[in-house]
């Protein structure tokens, strides 16, 4: 009696379970399944996952994978298929194909389409931009193995990982500054994405992953052909496209071994007390002191992973004498404003930072037309927000002069835009524009915004 009463109850228990499963949203069970593997990965050090590939068209894991390749929007892709194309379609529908191409090892990435993105020097970079199969059916990879490689990944590295920013690295270079790391190498990489050899990439890769069928599946990420004005390339022989989703994980998981051995306390660079920022492919050295030795070493590194310095612009410099510019941030050490005999380690926006989002506030002025004035408060305001958010870091940078620089640009800029003939029939047409439009219509004053 008591048995059966005890499956009657275990019986219970069980419904309510599976009850209670299918209530989870997407991202609860996508969460515990990268838990499971985070915490496995991180307890055994050398463990090496030999069954991933089934966990990838899983059909909820494909669920969360487009809910986040939807909210990072994005242009359409070779096929020219839009979000709306594909809720046309039937996303159910297009996911279960998805799945059922990647269960069946049928799926074929379309080449990627490769557009030129403006530099702030004049120059341009290129951008490879996937279809949204191919994004979804990345994010979806991404998910299972970023876990497995987070365990691994040192705590100097920064870029395009959970819960970490920029902000975190700016935070890491003052302390290490304070801490009488002066001099810096602030290293270059020449064309990091363009030149990731495959083969190494994938030796690296296997150092955590036996399943095979995740080798391929990201071989045939990378060597998919480019597309430029209709006319497509050959496969890639080395290189991860920018633009790809899974491409700063990749970039990350290579450029790990560098952020190992220079962290590594029989490393000459640990010795010597010199510490690694990393963000993404942008990296500086720290220490009271870099030698020649020092710099060959990380050279040699590179060699042998078939990157190198780009010598031009790699410096060396003391932080003390000369500033240094990293992730749009510029690093100096300036002299007491009130004439006293301190020097404080000041960072703010750099001049770049500064002329790039002048650049953005005339393209949006100069799109503008005739919008009335709360539409281009919110316009503005949409620039300005993400601009200070970014540069405004809590007891790490002191943007103050950015601020004003901005608030006097705004105020001339805005003048010009309402006083031009065109603008005859609108309200502000002759007035103090810049004021009316923060008292008025929510603009955003930059000297009072704080974060």
């Amino acid at each position: 009696m008591f048995r059966s009463q005890q499956n009657v109850e275990a019986g219970k228990q069980g419904t309510l379970f599976k009850k209670k499963r299918r209530e989870m949203s997407t991202a609860e069970r996508v969460g515990m399944l990268q838990e499971k593997l985070y915490c496995k990965a991180k307890q055994e050090r050398g463990y090496k996952f030999y069954v991933l590939y089934d966990k990838v068209f899983i059909l909820y894991i494909l669920m969360e994978a487009y809910g986040r390749v939807k909210a990072n929007g994005g242009s359409p892709g070779i096929d020219g298929k839009t979000f709306k194309d594909i809720e046309k379609y039937g996303e159910d529908k297009f996911l279960l194909e998805l799945s059922e191409d990647l269960r069946k090892q049928t799926y074929q990435p379309s080449a990627v389409k490769r557009v030129w993105i403006p530099k702030a020097n004049g120059g341009q970079r290129p951008l490879g931009i996937p279809t949204i199969r191919d994004r979804v059916a990345q994010m979806a990879c991404k998910l299972v193995i970023e876990p497995i490689f987070e365990a691994d990944f040192e705590d100097s590295s920064y870029g395009f990982r959970p819960n970490l920013s920029s902000k975190d690295a700016m935070k890491a270079i003052k302390e290490n500054l304070q801490q009488g790391k002066t001099a810096v190498l602030d290293a270059d990489l020449s064309s990091y994405f363009d030149t990731i050899p495959h083969d190494k990439l994938n030796k690296t890769l296997e150092m955590r992953i036996a399943d095979k069928r995740i080798i391929k599946l990201i071989n045939l990420w990378l060597k998919s052909p480019v597309s430029e004005d209709g006319q497509s390339t050959g496969s890639k022989r080395d290189g991860t496209p920018q633009g790809g989703v899974i491409s700063p994980l990749l970039a990350n998981i290579y450029m790990h071994l560098v952020d190992r051995i220079v962290n590594s306390t029989s490393s000459l660079f640990h010795q010597s007390g010199i510490k690694i920022v990393r963000y993404a492919d942008d990296f500086v050295l720290m220490g009271e002191r870099i030698t020649e030795q020092a710099k060959e070493k990380l050279q040699e590194l590179l060699s042998r992973m078939g990157l190198k310095l780009n010598e031009e612009k790699t410096r060396h410099i003391e932080a003390k004498e000369e500033s240094f510019n990293f992730l749009g941030f510029t690093v100096r050490y300036d002299k007491d404003l009130k004439g006293r005999n301190k020097c404080y380690w000041n960072i703010e926006a750099s001049d770049k930072s500064e002329k790039k989002i002048r650049q953005n506030i005339k393209e949006f002025l100069g799109n503008g037309g005739h919008y009335a004035p709360q539409r281009v408060a919110a316009g503005l305001n949409t620039i300005i927000r993400g601009w200070l958010n970014y540069f405004d870091i809590p007891g790490v940078s002191y943007p103050s002069m950015n601020k004003r620089k901005l608030r006097y640009y705004l105020y001339e800029k805005l003048s010009r835009y309402y006083n031009r003939k065109s603008q005859r029939k609108s309200r502000l047409y002759g007035q103090r524009a810049f004021e009316i439009l923060v008292n008025k219509h929510a603009l955003i004053d930059p000297t009072k915004y704080f974060v």
